[in-house]
């Protein structure tokens, strides 16, 4: 049996990540990113340089006869004060696609984040790590599944056999891009988000693009799509642009056309779902922003609340009913001349009915088992036969 000294250290390169687009080199490791370096460039706030950091859907892949692994890590930890605290994210190695083993980074640099005042301070903390033993003695494909929402840097992968960089699976490449329902909120593990699980039903590589609270059409994240090798395509589009009161219904249409031209220029004919927001009652008929519930804090519990006025829908502000209608009206449009563009209402995949039995924890974020409903649900209607992902569309 091997031992600690006869370790193989592999340097972590591109190579050996899926999911994700760059890898910055820090001064402790190297950080994947979601979104290139010249889209980050151009993020004009510190939310959307957050989320596209904390590597939802990244995974260390590699092929090995290795029994035991170790991957050392520094993880960000969030605090917000008045809430509950975050659980540590979780690091899921899969062998050859089934779970063999969990752990977490209990410390690690600290970022405090006061919703009331907007201010955020950074301890640093140390490198620890992670464990992985007893794996099957055979050549294998071992992937580690990084937090969802924990930005992680890499700081060292040592394994007790040669590692390659893993050979291509042959399944299709699936890139999504939505919210933080995307990104994984409220889902208990990196492999339980529902592009995850939906990726593993319908037999698809994921490229997970969902950015908590950033899916705004942001020009820069469509030409990251653009750019982005990939055989099946889908936007979720809707929540964030309400919950941010980030435009009318004037500028929404015209934004909307921008954000699929770009993806288009890169993909002419890929299949491309365009989806519409879940049912979320806050939202379906009260415009944004959306904002904490403080009272909820106050009792340890975080909720969120809408503070627009109904009555504003007339002047053009945005709620969910209104946005589902205005995608349902454009991508039919589309589709005239488009024959690979589809439409799936997000309804389809969480409505009313699931709510009263399956609500909101607080009240804008599916639970665990949403997201294995939202998965089973979209995988159907996208990879199930007849679907815009089924083999014969692609």
């Amino acid at each position: 049996m091997n031992t600690r000294h006869e370790w193989t250290v592999t340097p972590i390169t591109l190579d050996f990540l899926r999911g994700a687009l760059d890898l910055e080199r820090t001064e402790r490791g190297v950080l994947p990113h979601r979104l290139p370096a010249h889209a980050r460039e151009q993020i004009p706030d510190g939310q959307l340089a957050t989320a596209e950091s904390q590597p939802s859907g990244v995974r260390l892949a590699f092929h090995s006869r290795a029994t035991a692994v170790e991957l050392d890590v520094v993880a960000t930890k969030r605090v917000y004060p008045g809430a509950p605290s975050s659980p540590d994210g979780v690091y899921e190695l899969l062998v050859d696609g089934h779970l063999a083993g969990r752990a977490s980074a209990p410390d690690g640099d600290t970022v405090t984040l006061d919703l009331a005042s907007g201010t955020a301070h950074t301890r640093p903390g140390p490198v620890e790590t992670l464990r992985f033993t007893g794996l099957p003695d055979d050549e294998k494909r071992i992937e580690i599944w990084l937090p969802h929402d924990e930005t992680t840097q890499l700081v060292a992968l040592r394994t007790d056999a040669p590692v390659r960089a893993p050979r291509p699976s042959g399944r299709p490449v699936w890139l999504h891009h939505g919210s933080s329902i995307s990104h994984g909120s409220n889902a208990a593990t990196p492999t339980g988000t529902w592009p995850a699980l939906a990726a593993a039903l319908g037999g698809a590589e994921l490229i997970n693009l969902g950015f908590g609270g950033s899916a705004l059409l942001d020009p820069f994240t469509a030409r990251a799509i653009r750019d982005t090798a990939a055989d099946l395509i889908s936007v979720k589009i809707g929540i964030n642009l309400v919950n941010a009161d980030l435009m009318r219904l004037r500028a929404f249409g015209p934004a909307v056309h921008g954000f699929l031209d770009t993806i288009r220029e890169g993909h002419p004919t890929t299949p491309l779902l365009v989806v519409s927001p879940i049912h979320c009652p806050i939202h379906e008929n009260t415009p944004g922003p959306c904002a904490p519930d403080f009272s909820a804090m106050s009792e340890g519990r975080l909720r969120f609340i809408a503070t627009g006025n109904p009555a504003e829908t007339a002047a053009g502000k945005l709620t969910l009913t209104v946005i589902r209608d205005e995608l349902a009206r454009l991508v039919g449009q589309r589709a005239a001349t488009d024959p690979h563009l589809h439409h799936l209402d997000g309804l389809a995949l969480y409505d009313a009915t699931d709510h009263a039995e399956l609500p909101l924890p607080d009240d804008l974020h599916p639970d665990p088992a949403t997201h294995r409903r939202i998965a089973e649900r979209f995988a159907g209607l996208a990879f199930g036969d007849g679907g815009p992902f089924a083999a014969e569309n692609r």
